[in-house]
Order: structure tokens, then C-alpha cells, then sequence
């Protein structure tokens, strides 16, 4: 059975026979508001039914609807436009009831675009059918499953510290607040415990954070229902953390408690916890048959419970209007959606690999120019550091002064991790820069990926240009989904509107002697290199890796890019080369001026018997194994290719083409690596002499066998030998 067409038929019915559920007389609301509420209400409950028509006859794709949660018209209007709104996916009556707070907003034109999947829909350009608008400070939201709360969690930890240190690109006012919203079983899911843990341990110390989160409880995820009080027994005793419940049925209630909730919010910048408990009408989706796995009695006591026949008895009671002139009010907005739906579904869509990839990339934006510090001032910050600088390095010293250097020209810079601060990160890398620039730019961050990265991605959306930390590359598979399903996505899906830029430093790849074994010596980039829309950068030597990192945060800033910056551990403190004392992997800090601009490659020797292309680490076997097999009469050259995503495939053919046989030298496994696609990208060049040397496809062990599953000098220099035809 059709479960719209009864509720729809029901509504119909109960308003004809003046059959409304019984509750309390408002007393919240003004008659004006209640008639306000209701129209948004009915846009809602109308939109969800012309996109199942449209489903119907081939016009509308894939939908999620709103009805039973259309109570959420009353968050909107307890909070202001300029309070940024992370939405749960039924949340239409929300973004109906902001864009009435908002002159010249047209939502059911916008939503209907969305459905139809048109170019011209306003928000994702026709790429997702999403909640959101820039105009509306509504950051589309693709997720099911709470994943946009840590970024939420960012945000609202942001305005605080725009507060503080104002970024040139802040988008809301300081006395905002953030609202997400999510569903009571994605309230289970570990991101959303995780998120809410974090906003618990923010306020627990008194730092501000303007939170609201908002748990829609229908009492059912899909087809498994949540126990009942299992919402307010989770989160009704959180230490820092506000409670406040509902009845989202009852419009004029829930309007009174979310005006106390954002006022509490708003005035105590602590986060709060509302819990409005909804229905759910016409099963989870589109393509649910809900009366598959729910008893229909269950069905029949929601679809009785529909908050619009709340809503019409509020009108009722308070005099506002009777249940004769609201239904007609439904029916006006019921015509006017399939009016404007049979103008969308003939507007231009998108069609081209090209249409739809095209906002994977930010735009550009405008930045302020920086003329940096004044030489007295960045004097006094160095120290000694000052003098050091004029002498060779390893990695990690001249990393920690590359950041110093970002931080003292681009205020907006903010470094978030784990031990980063007092203790300067488990290498040391960001050793005094706490001291130089305070616990608001060098963030000590609790022990939670997916908190860090939500932190970054929420700073990004306000303003700044965050640089966090994972400690190790095998810590980022707790959270990659936060790159993967959130900072990836948001400017495709949002069509350029909003973006996330951030620089996100990551310790990894293997050769770490006797340490850690395969957590802390991880050789795998695999779960970043499938993500469309990232740079990965991977640098080699100290100097590489400052002016490399200066690209990164210049992309980030002005380019509004997703940059990955893994650092190879072991080349951290690395000094010599081919001999001991040799100090031949040391280098000085490069002048401010040097940076290594986005898809340049290192090229070292002129030879063409062989080329061998590499990064991080293998570039310095390999530069070893080049001392070797030039003594051997095999004249090499070794080519960085630093930047691993997007991979520089023009200039690597270019500096491969010249060459009798290429190596490829890659530390990552051999599934699933880098090498595949070079292997490929040089094939389909007409090499015919390739070749590639890479890890087994095995975990490394803590010990003396740390690197036996990794390339080595002798390997890399047997490859070459049999590649080039000698087999001595």
C-alpha cells in the first residue's frame, strides 16, 4: 500500500471531520508564528510527495524525505540565519523555515531543482540531492550517519577563536552558534559518540563552544527500532553538556524549549544536547517498504500522530486559523509544487565527465597580501634557532622552523594535534612553537582522530587555514572517512560554495629501526590516493620539505585545497648518506622565497641508461643505489616525484623519456601502491623497459627484520642491473 497516499488521505479526513489529537493550548507562539510554521510544514510534506511523483514518472531520482520530522520548522525559527547549520537528511523544514527568515529565498524552487537533478539547482549544481544554501549558512550535508558532527564540533570551537585572532575569510559573526542535527540511530554511531565526547571534554574545561546538537528521535534507524528512553538515558547526564527534550510534534513546545536551548548556548557558549522526539512517515526512503519489517499498527500509530494534524489543531486552539482554511493552505502548496516541478524537470542537466568533476577543485580566492613579520620580530620569536639556520639540518628541525615561519606571515594558521603543544609532537617537530604562539594556534587536542580532523574541517569552514597532526599514517584509518566523506566533498557537492582547506601533516611510511611494528611503520597510502580532489605531497630531504610545505599552505590559503603532507619518519633526524659522519642528508633552511610549486619534480644525475622515479624514502635508497650503479657503468638519474596526487604524469614522461629503462622505486606495498599507476602511466608512454621495485605485501615487524619486507639499496641496485641487461 501507497503509506503517502493514506497519510495523505487521513489528513484530508481528520481536517474534514475536525478529528484532531488532543494537546495543551499554545502558548509559545504568536498566531503569526504558528501560521508560519504550519506553511513551512506543508512545503515540506508536499515537496516529499511531488518527489515521489516525480520518482514515479522518471523525472526525480533517489530521495530522502522529511516527513514526520517536519517539527524541525521550529528549531529554525528559534535560532538566527547567521548560526551555521550542520541538517540530518529530514530536515527540509528547517532549511523551508530559515529561507523564510531570509529575504528573496525561493526553497521550493531550490529543493525541486535539487530533485530533479538539474545544473541549475543552487547548492550542488546538480550533483546530490542535499539540504543546504550558502545563502542560508547551510553546508550541504551527503552523510547518514553522523559524520558531519566532529566538523560541527570545529565550527563552533571556531567562533570563539576567530574571537580571538580574527581570520581574513571568517564567515560567521561572534556571537553565532552552530546547530547539527542527526537522527537517534546515528546518535549510536561511533563518530557521533565520538563528537559529542569532544564537545563534552571542550566544555568540561570551561573553552567555549557554541554547540547545538539536535537528535531527531523517531525511534527507528532504517528497520531496527532504538529502545525506548535509550537517547535520554545516553545523554541526559553527560558532564558539560545541557539537556533539553520535546515533543517535536507539538510545534508551539518545540519552538519554546529550542529558544531555551539557543539561548543557553548562545549566552553560556557551552553545548547542549536537544532531544526531539518526531515520527517517521512513509518508511526510511523512497524505496522502503516499511510494512516488510514493522507491524502495521506501529505505522498506523505514527501516521495518527502526523505533526501536521498537531500543527493544525495549535492553529485551531489558538484562533489563528481553522481547520477548513489550513487545509486549504495544504492544498495551495501542494498545487504549487507540481507547478513548479513540471518547470524543473526541464531545466538543463548535467552531462559531461567534465560538468560533473568541475568542482572537485575550490575556486581561487582573493587573499590579502602579507608582507610577514619584521626582522626584529621574527628574530625574537628564533632565538638561536636564528643562527642554527645557516647551517645544515635534518628534516625535522627545519620543518619545525617552516611552520614557524608560516605561522608568523599567516596569522590564520592553526596547528591541531595530539602532543603537539608542551611536548612538541612524538618527533619533536613542533617543539617551541606553543611557547611562540600560545595554546590557541598550536591546539593540544584530546586522543581522537576523527575529533582532530573535524576540528581542522570546521576551522576551514570559518576562516582559517588549519594544519593538524596525526601522529602516525596508520592512526589516519580511525578517521579517513572525515577526509574522504567530508573535506573531499564539500566543495564538490556544494559546487565551490563552501570549502575546508587545511594542510594535514601526517608522520608515516616504514624504516623506523626496531619501533612500532605495523602501527607506527605504515607503508601504505592506499586509502588517500582514491580520493578525488586531494594533493598528496610527500617530501624527501629537509629542504624539499620546507619548500614544499610552503606550497602546501599557500594551496590551502589562496587555492582553498585539501593538502596531505606525509613525512617520512625515518628521514626525520637522517644526517649522512653513503657514509658514516658524511652529513650527507642535511640541508640548510631554504631562503623564504623557495617553494616547490605544486606537480614539480626532483631530478638529480644526467644519466639515460636508467631513470628511477621514487619519493620519500626511496629516494634515498635510491640515491644510494645511484653511487653504486654509476661505478657499475649504468649512468642514473634519480626523479623525486614529491608530489604523489595529483600525480605529475606530463613532467615524469618528459623527465623518463630520454632514458633506455625506468625503475620505479616504491616503499609503499605492492598492492594497491604507487608503482601501479606509474608502471601503467609509463607503459601507456611506449617505455618499454619498466620495471618497479616495492614493499611485499605484508606488515612490517618490530625488530631486526624491520625492513626485510621493504625495498633496499641491494635490491633496488639488482633491479636495475637486470632491467639495464647486466647481470653481474
Amino acid at each position: 500500500m501507497d503509506r503517502a497516499a493514506i497519510v495523505h488521505e487521513n489528513f484530508h479526513r481528520r481536517l474534514n471531520e475536525n478529528d484532531l489529537p488532543s494537546g495543551p493550548l499554545p502558548h509559545s507562539a504568536s498566531q503569526e508564528q504558528l501560521i508560519q510554521l504550519f506553511r513551512a510544514q506543508c512545503l515540506s510534506r508536499q515537496l516529499d510527495r511531488t518527489s515521489r511523483d516525480m520518482q514515479k514518472a522518471g523525472q526525480g531520482f533517489y530521495t530522502i524525505g522529511s516527513s514526520g520530522h517536519e517539527g524541525m520548522a521550529a528549531v529554525a525559527l528559534a535560532l538566527r540565519p547567521s548560526d551555521m547549520a550542520f541538517l540530518h537528511y529530514r530536515d527540509a523544514a528547517f532549511q523551508i523555515a530559515r529561507a523564510g527568515q531570509v529575504p528573496g529565498q525561493t526553497p521550493a524552487w531550490d529543493i525541486l531543482l535539487s530533485f530533479a537533478a538539474s545544473c541549475e539547482d543552487p547548492i550542488s549544481g546538480g550533483r546530490h540531492k542535499v539540504l543546504g544554501s550558502d545563502a542560508l549558512n547551510i553546508p550541504p550535508q551527503t552523510s547518514t550517519i553522523a559524520s558531519h558532527l566532529p566538523k560541527a564540533v570545529g565550527a563552533a570551537y571556531s567562533i570563539g577563536l576567530a574571537k580571538r585572532n580574527r581570520p581574513e575569510h571568517v564567515r560567521m559573526p561572534s556571537d553565532a552558534i552552530v546547530m547539527c542535527s542527526f537522527g537517534d540511530a546515528s546518535a549510536n554511531h561511533s563518530t557521533a559518540q565520538g563528537a559529542i565526547n569532544t564537545a563534552c571534554w571542550t566544555s568540561f574545561q570551561s573553552v567555549p563552544l557554541p554547540l547545538l546538537f539536535v537528535c531527531e528521535d523517531n525511534g527507528i534507524g532504517i528497520s531496527t527500532p532504538t529502545p525506548q528512553g535509550w537517547i535520554a538515558a545516553n545523554f541526559a547526564q553527560r558532564p558539560g553538556l545541557r539537556y533539553f527534550t520535546c515533543d517535536g510534534l507539538n510545534a508551539d513546545e518545540t519552538l519554546r524549549v529550542a529558544q531555551e536551548a539557543a539561548a543557553y548556548v548562545r549566552i553560556r557558549r557551552k553545548p547542549a544536547f536537544f532531544h526531539v522526539r518526531t515520527v517517521r512517515l512513509y518508511g526510511h526512503a523512497g524505496s522502503d517498504i516499511e510494512i516488510s519489517y514493522r507491524a502495521k499498527k506501529a505505522i498506523e500509530a505514527d501516521e495518527a500522530n502526523d505533526p501536521l494534524l498537531h500543527s493544525v489543531r495549535l492553529l485551531r486552539d489558538s484562533g489563528a486559523c481553522q481547520p477548513a482554511e489550513a487545509l486549504s493552505i495544504y492544498e495551495e502548496t501542494g498545487a504549487l509544487c507540481r507547478r513548479i516541478a513540471d518547470q524543473v524537470v526541464t531545466r538543463p542537466k548535467l552531462r559531461t565527465a567534465l560538468d560533473v568533476s568541475a568542482s572537485l577543485v575550490p575556486p581561487v580566492r582573493d587573499c590579502a597580501p602579507t608582507n610577514g613579520p619584521s626582522a626584529s620580530t621574527r628574530a625574537a620569536l628564533l632565538g638561536s634557532d636564528l643562527r642554527a639556520m645557516t647551517e645544515p639540518q635534518p628534516m625535522a628541525r627545519l620543518i619545525g622552523w617552516a611552520l614557524t615561519d608560516l605561522m608568523l606571515d599567516h596569522p590564520e594558521v592553526v596547528l591541531a594535534g595530539e602532543d603537539i603543544g608542551r611536548k612538541g609532537g612524538v618527533y619533536g617537530v613542533t617543539q617551541k612553537l606553543q611557547a611562540r604562539f600560545g595554546a590557541d594556534r598550536v591546539i593540544d587536542t584530546l586522543l581522537d582522530e576523527q575529533a582532530i580532523l573535524g576540528l581542522a574541517i570546521g576551522l576551514g569552514q570559518n576562516g582559517f587555514v588549519p594544519v593538524p597532526e596525526i601522529q602516525f599514517l596508520a592512526y589516519l584509518h580511525n578517521a579517513e572517512d572525515q577526509l574522504r566523506g567530508e573535506a573531499a566533498t564539500l566543495s564538490f557537492f556544494s559546487n565551490g560554495q563552501y570549502t575546508n582547506p587545511m594542510v594535514l601533516r601526517i608522520a608515516g611510511l616504514g624504516y623506523q629501526k626496531g619501533f612500532g611494528g605495523h602501527f607506527h611503520n605504515d607503508n601504505s597510502l592506499a586509502v588517500l590516493r582514491d580520493i578525488p580532489g586531494i594533493i598528496i605531497a610527500c617530501p624527501s630531504r629537509g629542504d624539499d620539505a620546507v619548500a614544499m610545505l610552503r606550497e602546501a599552505v599557500r594551496l590551502a590559503r589562496e587555492e582553498q585545497r585539501v593538502v596531505v603532507f606525509v613525512e617520512p619518519i625515518a628521514l626525520y633526524q637522517t644526517r649522512d648518506l653513503h657514509e658514516a659522519g658524511d652529513n650527507g642528508w642535511l640541508s640548510s633552511y631554504p631562503a623564504p622565497q623557495r617553494r616547490i610549486p605544486l606537480g614539480e619534480v626532483g631530478v638529480a644525475g644526467t644519466g639515460t641508461d636508467l631513470a628511477i622515479v621514487t619519493y620519500g624514502n626511496g629516494r634515498y635508497l635510491s640515491t644510494q643505489a645511484a653511487k653504486v650503479l654509476d661505478a657499475a657503468g649504468i649512468k642514473t638519474r634519480v626523479i623525486d616525484m614529491r608530489w604523489l596526487a595529483p600525480m605529475p604524469q606530463d613532467t615524469l614522461i618528459a623527465h623518463t623519456r630520454d632514458c633506455a629503462a625506468t625503475l620505479v622505486v616504491d616503499e609503499c606495498r605492492r598492492t594497491g601502491s604507487q608503482s601501479e599507476a606509474l608502471v601503467a602511466l609509463f607503459s601507456e608512454a611506449g617505455h618499454r623497459n619498466v620495471s618497479r621495485v616495492t614493499a611485499e605485501d605484508c606488515f612490517i615487524a618490530t625488530g631486526p627484520a624491520y625492513a626485510a619486507t621493504l625495498p633496499s639499496v641491494d635490491g633496488i641496485v639488482a633491479a636495475a642491473k637486470a632491467l639495464c641487461g647486466d647481470g653481474s
